[in-house]
């Protein structure tokens, strides 16, 4: 399955779940490219793609919804969000009836599971797939990249191969482009003019036509807030001052910028390693790009020794990867962060079902100095106590090289998340 210019990733998942799922559900932010392969769906099995973008259509779907579902199957039907709780039950209705598999695919520009206006989570009927803005091999015309599924079975191939080809400029060049389909060929202009535009839209049509929201003009701060924090805890009160809002009201506002996908969060990981873990979330805009824009940042900004907000954009670019990968990657590991007030930190920990761990760093640095793998130690140490559930640790830096730090420990380049198995990338520098 292809998009309009680069084939997606998630495009097998899409086709699998179609074989036994009576609806699929594909959802993330705007402008992700939802809409593009949702009408190849339509096109390649011959039946009907509508988009409630259009307000005719949806002024049908709102009128008479299970007349509206009514045509060439299979229906496959865009924002599905902005018709509310009476067209998806009219879809539980029919999948009840006829609960062939893949007679319905609906997208959102919306988390499905947490907008208001649907109270019906077709449970037991429903496959859910995230669509995210272009991941790095996406962009580079790769296969699905597969870090994480090495990192779980084979570490020692990611050690293995020859040093990274892509520069420290070059990787802040990919942070501030971001990856928005629409905006890989535009200029630093054009994508400062593209980002304010979208972002109006999805404030203005997507959150405040969902939401009883009487401050709307601040959405933004808070999400221009939420930019400058990127890759830290989430402090709601520290939010709020910047947004020059109560705690309150930020805290609701970054609930509906999270219900758009424009940013998200992730937990705190525990098994009682320490009695005194914080607690808060790792807070993240959902795309660098955005984020940098967000922030006011380029690449000769982030290159400036000075700049303090190049270590949270950085992570903010490696967790965004590392998320689009689970989306296709087995094992389906999940996301965690990891901070004890004592002293360990560890910015990104993977947790496979059934308790296996890999834990990264992510370090700005070309040459990270000494103790860099500290606490990555820390967590190998103390977990083999427990029963051998540390799998590898890495750190990720903005250098070329591989490097054994100890047992289980390695030294990467950035690029080994999209390029582990591949000298070919179009982002080599």
């Amino acid at each position: 399955m292809m998009g309009t210019t680069l084939p997606r990733h998630v495009s097998e998942q899409i086709d699998d779940a179609r074989k036994w799922a009576r609806v699929v559900l594909l959802h993330g932010p705007r402008q992700a490219g939802k809409t593009t392969l949702a009408r190849l769906v339509g096109e390649q099995s011959d039946g009907t793609f509508v988009t409630l973008d259009d307000p005719v259509l949806l002024e049908a779907a709102r009128r008479d919804p299970v007349g509206f579902l009514a045509q060439p199957k299979p229906v496959v039907i865009d924002e599905i969000q902005r018709a509310g709780d009476p067209l998806v039950t009219a879809i539980k209705m029919a999948v009840d009836l006829d609960p062939t598999p893949g007679r319905f695919m609906i997208t959102g520009s919306t988390n499905f599971l947490t907008v208001p206006t649907i109270s019906e989570s077709l449970a037991g009927r429903l496959a859910i797939i995230e669509l995210w803005p272009f991941s790095q091999g996406e962009l580079a015309h790769g296969s699905p990249e597969t870090f994480v599924n090495l990192a779980f079975e084979q570490p020692e191939v990611l050690r293995a191969r020859p040093a990274g080809l892509t520069t420290r400029d070059r990787y802040l060049e990919s942070i501030c482009d971001g990856g928005y389909p629409a905006v890989i060929h535009f200029t630093s202009r054009q994508r400062r003019g593209w980002y304010g535009n979208y972002l109006r839209t999805v404030v203005q049509r997507d959150i405040v036509e969902l939401a009883d929201i009487r401050r709307a003009d601040s959405i933004a701060p808070v999400l221009s807030t939420a930019a400058a924090l990127t890759g830290q805890e989430l402090n709601v009160a520290r939010l709020a001052r910047g947004a020059g809002i109560d705690p309150r009201t930020a805290a609701s506002y970054l609930s509906w910028l999270a219900t758009v996908f424009l940013v998200h969060r992730v937990p705190m990981w525990s098994r009682n390693l320490s009695t005194k873990q914080a607690k808060s979330p790792k807070l993240f805009v959902t795309d660098s790009g955005l984020a940098a824009h967000l922030a006011r940042k380029d690449p000769a900004a982030l290159a400036r020794p000075t700049d303090t907000s190049v270590g949270g954009l950085v992570e903010t670019f490696v967790v965004n990867e590392v998320a689009k990968q689970l989306t296709w990657n087995q094992p389906e590991a999940r996301l965690h962060h990891f901070r004890d007030h004592r002293g360990p930190e560890i910015d990104l920990i993977l947790e496979a079902p059934g308790g296996r761990v890999v834990a990264i760093e992510v370090k700005a640095a070309v040459s990270p100095g000494p103790g860099t793998a500290r606490w990555l130690a820390w967590l190998r140490d103390r977990l083999d106590l427990l029963g051998k559930d540390f799998v590898h640790g890495f750190v990720l830096h903005t250098g070329p090289n591989r490097v054994s730090l100890g047992d289980r420990l390695t030294l990467l380049p950035i690029e080994a998340l999209w390029s582990p198995t591949s000298r070919t990338s179009g982002h080599e520098g």
